[in-house]
């Protein structure tokens, strides 16, 4: 990961710091890891909130803040990510994580007619709990543990070709400079023979 891109997308730490919805957060915020961009802050933090986000829960941004700080990662890429879970992509998140839920515990799938109220999902969550919490977990897991490898690979890749780049230039600067150092040396050698 480009970590001059990730700069100008996100907000400078100050700014973070001095932010009124995070000053509960107080001395917590002091420390360097939450706001480094590097390595393993950064692939810390899209793990953190990966798994958050597949968690079935209301507070996630919360949950991936406590957790970004208690594993002292980046804390604005956790919560950042929290948000692949929004109103389009929950419905199919949870169905799939359900259906997870469901296969693993061997439990049968009832077909449930959904309704967009309060007292439905009272109902009907004593049902679905169970499988709906195992699936998220572990499909939370799994996507937390394949973002972190992905973090880290893309910002490996990123590091070597900066790299090879560094490297292609200096050779091209020395072969720049033998060519621009031969004709002299070759008009040299010829007034020294004429």
């Amino acid at each position: 990961m480009p970590r001059k891109f990730l700069k100008r997308l996100l907000p400078r730490p100050e700014r973070v710091r001095d932010h009124r919805q995070l000053r509960w957060l107080g001395q917590l915020l002091d420390d360097p890891f939450l706001l480094h961009l590097n390595r393993r802050s950064v692939a810390g933090g899209v793990a953190v909130g990966l798994f958050t986000a597949f968690l079935p829960v209301p507070i996630q941004m919360a949950i991936a803040a406590l957790a970004a700080i208690a594993f002292r990662v980046n804390i604005i890429i956790a919560v950042m990510l929290v948000w692949i879970s929004n109103p389009i992509t929950i419905p199919p998140m949870f169905y799939f994580t359900y259906t997870v839920g469901t296969w693993i515990l061997g439990a049968p799938m009832h077909p449930v007619a959904f309704e967009p109220t309060l007292s439905w999902f009272w109902e009907k969550f004593g049902e679905i709990w169970q499988p709906l919490l195992l699936g998220s977990v572990l499909i939370g897991a799994v996507v937390s543990f394949a973002g972190y490898g992905l973090a880290h690979l893309l910002w490996r890749m990123h590091v070597v070709r900066h790299w090879h780049r560094r490297r292609l230039a200096r050779a091209r600067r020395r072969r720049i400079e033998k060519t621009s150092t031969r004709p002299e040396a070759s008009a040299r050698q010829r007034r020294d023979r004429g």
